[in-house]
């Protein structure tokens, strides 16, 4: 068993908006990263994707649409969905992917 503390370890990442795998559960990689205001580009993803905000706020983007996912929640974005970041997004952000 391992324990890891998320925001000490995205606080020591090189930089905002690269993520670093923390492990895999069911077959899903488990990523931490740290966001930091800057705009995220679209993208679009073959998965589902399950994006947790553990600190701060994240603003997700969906062709004009803005969501804000604040900390202790969760979004799930449906494979072929389209999204992107929004400005002023930032703290601690955990991406559960394939």
């Amino acid at each position: 068993m391992k324990r890891t503390n998320l925001g000490e370890l995205a606080d020591r990442l090189p930089a905002a908006w690269q993520s670093s795998i923390v492990g895999k559960a069911a077959g899903a990689n488990i990523k931490v990263l740290r966001m930091d205001g800057a705009v995220y580009p679209n993208e679009v993803h073959e998965f589902d994707e399950a994006l947790l905000v553990i600190d701060g706020l994240m603003n997700l983007d969906f062709a004009g649409q803005v969501v804000s996912v604040n900390a202790g929640e969760l979004f799930l974005v449906p494979a072929g969905q389209a999204h992107a970041v929004a400005s002023g997004s930032h703290g601690t952000l955990v991406i559960i992917d394939q």
